[in-house]
């Protein structure tokens, strides 16, 4: 099933889009707390995004802006202020289409079932992990803070992303080293420490100090 996120404050328009939506078997998120779509982003996770201009507190094009940072997912913009300069904006911003209000739910879904199919591999669907403001992403390995790229070596996003997995949980060193034999690295327990210390420095210098916790005797937590 397709997860459409919905990011408009018209709450006549969001029902009809929800209600249209869910008819084609999507499951639809409505954005209700405009200040922290991000937030409802990561959580979510959607395939899409349908994404209005001019919103409480920020803006479309500072939320659009905000996503590419940290993913390529389709995004549609839908508004009334539909002149040349803001539809060059938007595509400009990162958008994927533009569609003037008012508009045709036919048509707009017809849209939003185009774009899916030109973008996803679904055999290879990727998601986004969020803890303090760090955003990793599994389609391409990356990890983003403050608009930077942390560069990580394969291990390193290995072991990042299998604590980011169990946020709030302690992974053992044995669950960490069977984790990484499984794709083939050499890893024993010195070599471990050896990637876990030096990808804490490099979590430390990019502004995410004790990101990653030690519990003595038993294994590492990202809480």
């Amino acid at each position: 099933m397709y997860r459409l996120m919905l990011v408009e404050d018209d709450s006549g328009i969001a029902q009809g889009i929800k209600d249209m939506a869910e008819t084609w078997d999507f499951d639809v998120f409505v954005v209700e707390n405009f200040r922290n779509i991000l937030k409802d982003y990561t959580e979510y996770q959607p395939h899409i995004i349908l994404l209005d201009i001019i919103l409480p507190f920020f803006d479309g094009y500072h939320w659009c802006n905000e996503i590419r940072k940290i993913s390529k997912v389709p995004i549609i913009f839908i508004s009334s202020a539909s002149d040349n300069m803001n539809i060059v904006m938007a595509m400009n911003m990162g958008a994927d289409d533009f569609i003037a209000k008012p508009f045709d739910k036919d048509v707009l879904m017809a849209k939003i079932q185009a774009l899916l199919r030109r973008t996803y591999d679904f055999s290879s669907d990727a998601l986004i992990l969020e803890h303090r403001g760090a955003f990793l992403n599994t389609g391409d390995n990356t990890l983003i803070y403050n608009d930077e790229q942390i560069p990580l070596t394969r291990n390193e996003y290995r072991i990042i992303l299998c604590l980011m997995e169990n946020k709030g949980k302690v992974v053992s060193r044995e669950k960490l080293m069977e984790r990484l034999w499984k794709t083939e690295s050499f890893i024993d327990d010195n070599t471990l420490t050896v990637n876990v210390n030096r990808l804490r420095k490099k979590l430390d210098a990019a502004g995410l100090d004790n990101f990653i916790a030690t519990r003595f005797g038993v294994g590492y937590i990202i809480q």
